[in-house]
């Protein structure tokens, strides 16, 4: 079986990239990452990212964008030309999941991008935030009422700090969705809402090792912080320091 790899979200460092795109990816690869989750708001900047990740050779095994009232076609061109393998849509805010039937009209439109994706040899995947978890349908999380609706080859990228914000246990959402799960989201801390105090892994509550050993089928595991309260850069060297022995052990 091919080693899960160690992969960072490069939301984590938008400020710089707002800054310096080639600077900043240079950076990235100077910690040590190989990989990156890029996203298609980043490749449509224009050719300089694409550029830049591969001048210092890191590959994309996935990209994130919205699946929800855009250009597949182009979206799904991006990725392909990115080589990722997997379009992750990471955000339908909050609002959306009022009800069950909100939750049916995002699997339809999950599940329409996963049937075009086939197209372009890609496949599609859903990563949550905390509000996916709070809500409940008949005493079961809408993030998994999701699931329920999707189509098999729909995948899950596990934002496993959200998750345990959101309220639950996040070893047993990954039991309950271990067929699921091929994506982690693996970011540390106090385990609230304040994104300042996110932490690098190892360094917070977040059952990491556990975490880990809890996914079976996992391919990458993403680094990310929404926010930092000191030099991101350090953070994200801390994260590689700690994940890397473990992810490709």
């Amino acid at each position: 079986m091919p080693l899960p790899l160690l992969s960072l979200q490069l939301y984590s460092v938008r400020n710089a990239l707002e800054e310096d795109i080639s600077g900043t990816i240079a950076r990235v690869a100077e910690v040590g990452y190989r990989q990156v989750e890029s996203s298609y708001k980043l490749y449509s900047r224009g050719p300089e990212f694409l550029d830049a990740v591969r001048a210092n050779g890191l590959t994309s095994p996935t990209m994130t964008s919205s699946l929800i009232d855009v250009d597949l076609d182009a979206v799904f061109s991006a990725a392909n030309e990115l080589g990722a393998n997997t379009v992750v849509d990471t955000f339908v805010p909050e609002q959306f999941w009022r009800t069950e039937a909100d939750v049916a009209r995002i699997a339809d439109h999950l599940n329409t991008a996963a049937e075009k994706a086939k197209d372009y040899g890609l496949r599609v995947g859903y990563h949550n935030h905390w509000w996916e978890l709070e809500r409940k349908f008949a005493g079961r999380t809408a993030l998994e009422t999701l699931v329920d609706r999707l189509r098999p080859e729909v995948v899950l990228e596990v934002d496993t700090y959200w998750v345990a914000v959101g309220g639950e246990n996040v070893l047993d959402l990954l039991g309950r969705q271990t067929d699921r799960v091929r994506y982690l989201h693996l970011k540390d801390g106090p385990v609230n809402h304040e994104n300042t105090q996110q932490l690098p892994a190892g360094q917070g509550k977040m059952p990491i090792p556990e975490i880990l050993d809890a996914v079976p089928h996992l391919e990458v595991g993403v680094v990310e912080f929404d926010e930092y309260s000191g030099d991101i850069f350090q953070g994200i060297a801390a994260s590689f320091a700690y994940l890397n022995p473990r992810v490709t052990a």
